[in-house]
Formats: structure tokens, C-alpha cells, sequence
């Protein structure tokens, strides 16, 4: 009787090869361990590396002694109708005249209308003074400006208003915040040199060195951040201590909303039909449908992995330019429209996410048990019924996590915005869909191009404003993850 061959390791080779497994475990372990840490440091000195941009000393000057014009008071301690008066001085009637457009009626009127019908019909929730709403905005005078503007401004905003256009605070110089906590001393005798004349280049003319020379003589350090709430609120600038993202945020938040609008009946949409209907009934059955079937599969996990500004091409050649009379709203009156709109943005857009949404909603689909939809059928419901009411509920916390990441990612696309042709300085907050846009992630790429070293600061409190945005989001995916699945649970 031949004897019995075994490919089984005895006790000694068995615990041998076990703690050898083991072994290479604890090292993978730690490879990933390490890994992950290494990924974690360089996150964090990503973030201090922007914190130190953003926060610090600043070189300041202002042109005009604000004790002249406050009679020695502090500006925060006149009232709207002194400040107001303030403007009304130092100001002449044109500048007064786009003080009232930015201060009072903003973005909410049509300002071609405003030499031709009486400003109380054009803006009807204004206080105006005893006659004034009867007058045409060309019909005002200087007074008359100053009075509407301290009835319907608030005390605040026109501190800044006057020290922004009437004191004229200008930065001359800024400084990163470990500069400014540890070595201040070499910033404060930094700034007495060039009030003496050293350390300019040589290239200055003698009148430039003067004029140098001049500015940090009465000029002073004080902190200052960049991120503020006039950072949030102003437009756009060509001074960087006037800049703000005001614009390039309503333009990204224009932008989300119509791609998030597009993009997710749509992807939900064609993963149903890919994992519900495709795989069932006739469209199994037929040959040629199948083999279609396949192919639509095939290439939409393919066009998840292509680069984003083939997006932005494709979006060039048929939103921007073959549907121009739709993207520019020629077709519903709008004038002078052109391609390069929030409306091409966000159904580009929505081509660039839309493969990652069908296959994370095709996924969720796939994870909901056969027997969900087995006890529907068993209940007499049809097949529509059943992934109305069964399965899509059951896919829904892992629906919107895919639509929500995808989104993220739009959130901070440059390359296929640049293509289409985003406007890279845009002093005029977008108010529809038809309108030229900005985004955060372009006008932060443009502050960075510039040599000032003040636009890369403000750059910085952008890129803070962008982390947060992308953060609410990913915290948006898992809270609804978490409150789809406790309401399925329970």
C-alpha cells in the first residue's frame, strides 16, 4: 500500500510559517501606519504654511490724517450723517455717485433704469427724506447723495467706506506671522531703514526713492488679517489690501448649484437603468442591447479617469460655441450675450462628475440585499415600485455621499474653467445663470501669479475661505450618511 503524500507542514513548520505571516503583517501595518502619518505632517504644514500667509504685520499708511477730518474724534465714534458728510466733503459728485451705487443699491437694480424712473419706484424698501424718492438718480445732488446714503448705510460700513476712499490706507509692505511674533525688532528697524533710504533697489529714480522714502516715514506696524469680513464681502481688486472674494464666491456657489442641479438626476438616473433594468428583462435578453449595455459601462468607468481639461475642451466646442444661443440666454432675450457663462461652467461641469456619480450610485445600488427586492416582488409590487420605494431608499446614504464628494471635487476645478474662459478678474458679482463668471479656485490661482507679495497673502485667506467650503461639504456627506442610515435602521 503506497504511503499517503501531504502538503501539510507539521506543528513546528505550521508555526513557522505563521509567525512568518504575522511578521509581514505587523511590517505592512506599519507601512501604512507611517504612511499615513507622513500624509497627516504634510497636511498640517500645508495648513500652518497658509495660517503664516495669512495672519501678520503689515507696513500701513494713510495719506490723509483721519484727526483732520474728525476734528481730533475717533472714526468710529461720528454717526452715519457725520460720516456721510465726511464723503460729501472729500469726495466730488461722480465718486459720491458710485459710493450711493455700492452702499445703497448694490447688485439688486437694473442701473440702467436709474436716469429714467423716480429712485422711490426702483427702490422701494429705501428710507428716502421728504422729496428725494420723486428724483431721478441723475436729478441728485451732492447733498442729496449724502443724505440717502447716511439714511440706508450703516454706522460701520461707512467707517470703511471713508477710510477706504477718503483716508486712503495704503500697504506698503507685509510680513508672515512667525516673522511678525518672533521677529518683530528686525521689522521695526526694517521700516526706520527705508524711511532713511536703504534697501530699495537701484533702480529707482531719485523722485520714486523720495516718494519711498516719504511712505514709510509716516507710515506704522500693526496686525492684520487678511481673512476678515470685508475679505468676504468686497469685489475683486487691483489693490490687494482692497480685494476681496465676494465675487469669485457667489460665482462658485452659482456654479455648484446648477451642476449639482444637472448632474444628479442624471447620474442617479442612468445608474438605475444600469444596474436595475440593464441587467433584466430584454435588455439581457437582446443580444445587440447587451453588447450596448456593456459598452456604455465600459466607457463611462473610462471617462471617470480622463483629465479634466478634456472636460473643459469638450465644454468649449459645444456649450461655449455650438450652444452658444443657449448658454449666452439669447434664446430667452438675453443681449449680448456670450458662451463663456455660469450656464457652460456647470454643464461642463456636470460632464466631469457625472461618471464618478453613476458609478458611486451604481455601487450603493449594487450593496442593497437581493432580498429587499425579492420580498417586494413577493408583495406584488412592480419593478418600478420596487426601486422606487425599496431599493433607492435603502442606496440613498450612499447615493448622496458620491454626489456630495463629486462635488467637491468640482468645487475646486481650475484647468476645464480656464478653457471655457472664466474671467480671471471680475469686479461685478454674477446675478444669473447667462452672466460672466469667476470662481475661488481662479481668482486664487490670479492672486498667486501676481509679484506682490500682499495679492499671495490674500491668496492664502482665499485657499482658507476654499478648505472650508470643501470641508462643510464632506462633513454634509457624513452626517447625511449617518441620519439615511439610522432612519433605514430604525
Amino acid at each position: 500500500m503506497a504511503a499517503q503524500v501531504t502538503y501539510m507542514p507539521d506543528d513546528a513548520g505550521y508555526r513557522k510559517q505563521l509567525a512568518a505571516r504575522q511578521n509581514a503583517g505587523y511590517r505592512w501595518q506599519l507601512f501604512f501606519l507611517g504612511a499615513t502619518l507622513v500624509g497627516l505632517v504634510v497636511l498640517v504644514v500645508l495648513l500652518l504654511s497658509i495660517l503664516n500667509q495669512t495672519f501678520g504685520l503689515i507696513a500701513v499708511r494713510q495719506k490723509i490724517d483721519p484727526a483732520t477730518l474728525t476734528n481730533g474724534r475717533a472714526m468710529t465714534e461720528l454717526s452715519a450723517v457725520e460720516l456721510s458728510d465726511i464723503l460729501e466733503t472729500n469726495l466730488s459728485k461722480g465718486k459720491l455717485q458710485g459710493a450711493f451705487l455700492t452702499l445703497v443699491t448694490g447688485t439688486d437694480i437694473d442701473r440702467g433704469k436709474l436716469g429714467t424712473e423716480p429712485l422711490g419706484d426702483l427702490l422701494p424698501t429705501l428710507v428716502f427724506a421728504e422729496g428725494l424718492g420723486a428724483k431721478k438718480f441723475t436729478e441728485l445732488t451732492p447733498e442729496d447723495l449724502g443724505q440717502i446714503i447716511a439714511d440706508n448705510t450703516s454706522q460701520d460700513v461707512l467707517v470703511n467706506y471713508v477710510n477706504r476712499e477718503v483716508v486712503g490706507r495704503e500697504v506698503l509692505q507685509n510680513w508672515s506671522l512667525i516673522d511678525s511674533l518672533f521677529n518683530r525688532a528686525a521689522i521695526e528697524q526694517l521700516v526706520k531703514d527705508k524711511a532713511e533710504g536703504k534697501g530699495f533697489s537701484n533702480t529707482l529714480t531719485a523722485a520714486q526713492l523720495d516718494e519711498q522714502k516719504a511712505a514709510f516715514a509716516s507710515a506704522h506696524l500693526e496686525m492684520h488679517s487678511w481673512l476678515s469680513g470685508e475679505f468676504l464681502n468686497e469685489p475683486n481688486s487691483t489693490v490687494a489690501s482692497d480685494a476681496g472674494i465676494r465675487g469669485g464666491l457667489i460665482g462658485t456657489l452659482w456654479v455648484i448649484s446648477l451642476t449639482m442641479l444637472f448632474a444628479t438626476p442624471l447620474g442617479v438616473g442612468a445608474a438605475i437603468y444600469l444596474e436595475e433594468y440593464a441587467k433584466d428583462g430584454i435588455f439581457a435578453r437582446n443580444a445587440f442591447l447587451k453588447r450596448v449595455n456593456a459598452i456604455i459601462e465600459t466607457n463611462i468607468r473610462n471617462l471617470a479617469g480622463v483629465p479634466s481639461i478634456i472636460y473643459g475642451l469638450l465644454g468649449l466646442a459645444l456649450f461655449a460655441r455650438l450652444l452658444l444661443p443657449l448658454t449666452s440666454g439669447a434664446i430667452f432675450g438675453v443681449e449680448n450675450g456670450r458662451g463663456n457663462t455660469i450656464l457652460s461652467a456647470s454643464l461642463t461641469l456636470a460632464l466631469l462628475i457625472l461618471p464618478v456619480i453613476i458609478i458611486n450610485a451604481q455601487e450603493a445600488i449594487r450593496a442593497v440585499p437581493r432580498s429587499i427586492r425579492e420580498g417586494s416582488y413577493g408583495m406584488g409590487a412592480t419593478k418600478w415600485q420596487t426601486v422606487s420605494r425599496q431599493v433607492l431608499p435603502a442606496a440613498i446614504p450612499g447615493i448622496m455621499t458620491g454626489i456630495i464628494l463629486s462635488l467637491s471635487r468640482a468645487v475646486g476645478e481650475t484647468a476645464p474653467l480656464v478653457v471655457i474662459g472664466a474671467a480671471v478678474f471680475l469686479s461685478k458679482d454674477p446675478n444669473g445663470p447667462f452672466q460672466p463668471f469667476t470662481t475661488l479656485p481662479i481668482q486664487i490661482f490670479n492672486w498667486t501669479e501676481q509679484p506682490s507679495d500682499q495679492f499671495r497673502a490674500a491668496a492664502a485667506a482665499g485657499i482658507i475661505v476654499l478648505l472650508a467650503m470643501l470641508l462643510v461639504l464632506n462633513a454634509s456627506a457624513i452626517i447625511l450618511r449617518q441620519r439615511f442610515s439610522r432612519r433605514l435602521q430604525g
